[in-house]
């Protein structure tokens, strides 16, 4: 199924509403516009197999032009709106996007990219080097173009070196536009979502669950109603005036839903739940366990990545009799195995990979596509855990020490390559600590420089340096201070006795 299937046959029904304003768009003008879409990447060179890029917030007209590269068989990056000019460039470089499509509102990234040879265009508004995006789009046809065929997301996610690294996978085969996935059958089969669905979107759709499930929905014909920003009432607000049936969300949403007061929780009605299914990082149990209390048993969990390469998922019985696991199989094989790719019994804790029909590499990085597969040419997603004996997956440690707040992967190395060419750092390691809303907050310990006094004062001076160049997400709320890190003669930080501090399982004291 596919949104211009919708158009013919509920062609006034809402495809798409911003939760806030109310702002409408239908199928029928979904499928317009994103005719237009595709005729402008077509006029302005882009064939099938070539990339565009999405550097928007979540806007009324995202989803146009995500469906218009969709049914041009482009592959389409959507960038965080969060990222700096630097981290801009580098992705569009890489990805080698011939077009850029971004907002007025972010006007100050955007003036300042230094990318040459690509299309710019921009909604809302004017950016000095930057066309005029809607009347670009506006001279466009409405029809669709006469070579379409499918094309497919490729996600950037900061890798374990710190830069980030595009998610490739094979354009779609059979290549017509409306050819099933596999997400859509899982959000059918598993979630029961169909064209009476209403689905709230109420996270940033240049990530991959909430643009992935998003589009979903109206692939199904139902209405996507989507937040241009998350607050935790105007979220249960959206429930209640739109009769939402079906949302994703991340263990944040509920913190932070749970520390509204009891009235103002109370006083929404959210009986129109069917499921709230919610991924990206663990649940603490306690977390959880409120959500069922307080909106019944409509609690769904599921453990995958942006790889596409499997997937687990537990509804609230099952994970009543199994609190803590993220669920069992339902695309792909998964299997716990050594270093060496040995198959490891029930309970044994290793790394999780996934035996799995649909392939991923990571965009001009074989390198580190080799490491993601083991002996039998399965794949992982550098998770560790474990499994019961009926097949429960049980996910126990990050093999990179990746940080996960707020939902959002963050990775070490980058900032502690920034931080350690500041002339007062001698040493730093960065990791992931305990935060009760965010899950993890970002801490960098730092060995100041021979003869630098540690203290508040560095801490602040710190602080602006990391904001000067790196994503707000990235710049740590906390530095502590060490005599010396712990370090093996041959330079191998030993993160894991590092982190082990901050979550209780040593007496040691970093002050």
């Amino acid at each position: 199924m596919h949104p211009a299937r919708h158009a013919l046959t509920q062609p006034d029904k809402p495809a798409l509403i911003m939760a806030e304003t109310g702002e409408t768009l239908s199928f029928a003008e979904l499928d317009a516009r994103s005719n237009r879409a595709a005729q402008l990447y077509r006029a302005r060179g882009c064939r099938r197999g070539d990339v565009v890029a999405l550097f928007l917030e979540n806007h009324l007209r995202y989803l146009e032009l995500a469906w218009g590269a969709q049914r041009a068989g482009l592959f389409f990056v959507c960038v965080s709106s969060k990222l700096t000019p630097a981290e801009v460039d580098y992705i569009l470089t890489d990805s080698g996007a011939r077009l850029l499509i971004t907002q007025a509102s972010l006007a100050r990234t955007a003036a300042a990219l230094t990318v040459a040879g690509i299309d710019r265009l921009v909604l809302d508004g004017d950016v000095p080097g930057f066309e005029d995006a809607e009347a670009a789009l506006a001279l466009m046809p409405p029809e669709p173009i006469e070579d379409e065929s499918a094309g497919v997301d490729m996600l950037y996610s900061s890798g374990t070196t710190g830069r980030p690294k595009g998610i490739k996978v094979a354009l779609p085969d059979p290549p017509e536009i409306d050819a099933p996935n596999t997400l859509m059958l899982l959000a059918q089969g598993l979630y029961g979502m169909n064209a009476d669905s209403i689905y709230l979107c109420p996270a940033p759709l240049y990530h991959a669950a909430p643009l992935r499930w998003t589009m979903t929905a109206q692939r199904l014909g139902g209405t996507a109603v989507v937040m241009a920003h998350f607050d935790p009432e105007a979220a249960l607000a959206a429930i209640q005036r739109y009769k939402v049936t079906h949302g994703q969300f991340v263990p944040t949403h509920f913190v932070r839903m749970l520390k509204l007061p009891e009235a103002v929780r109370r006083g929404y009605d959210t009986s129109s739940l069917k499921v709230a299914f919610h991924a990206a990082a663990p649940c603490p149990v306690p977390v959880k366990q409120a959500m069922l209390d307080w909106w019944g048993p409509v609690i769904h969990e599921y453990y995958a990545g942006s790889e596409g390469n499997g997937m687990t998922a537990i509804g609230p019985v099952d994970w009543l009799a199994h609190p803590g696991s993220v669920g069992r199989a339902v695309h792909g094989i998964a299997h716990i195995c050594d270093e060496d790719g040995n198959v490891l019994p029930p309970r044994e804790t290793g790394m999780v990979y996934f035996e799995s029909p649909t392939s991923f590499e990571y965009h001009n990085d074989p390198e580190k596509t080799a490491q993601t597969r083991n002996r039998h040419g399965w794949s992982t997603l550098g998770d560790v855990g474990w499994m019961d004996e009926d097949g429960f997956l049980y996910l126990t440690d990050r093999a990179s020490f990746m940080i996960i707040s707020g939902g959002v992967n963050i990775y070490p190395q980058e900032i502690e390559n920034h931080l350690v060419t500041h002339p007062s750092v001698g040493d730093v390691a960065v990791i992931g600590g305990p935060h009760d809303e965010m899950g993890e907050e970002v801490i960098a310990v730092i060995e100041p420089a021979p003869g630098v006094a540690p203290g508040l004062e560095l801490a602040e001076e710190l602080t602006r340096f990391c904001r000067a160049a790196l994503s707000g997400v990235k710049t740590p709320r906390r530095f502590d201070f060490v005599d010396e890190l712990p370090r093996h003669p041959t330079g191998k930080l030993y993160k894991r006795l590092l982190r082990d501090r901050y979550w209780g399982k040593t007496e040691t004291r970093i002050v």
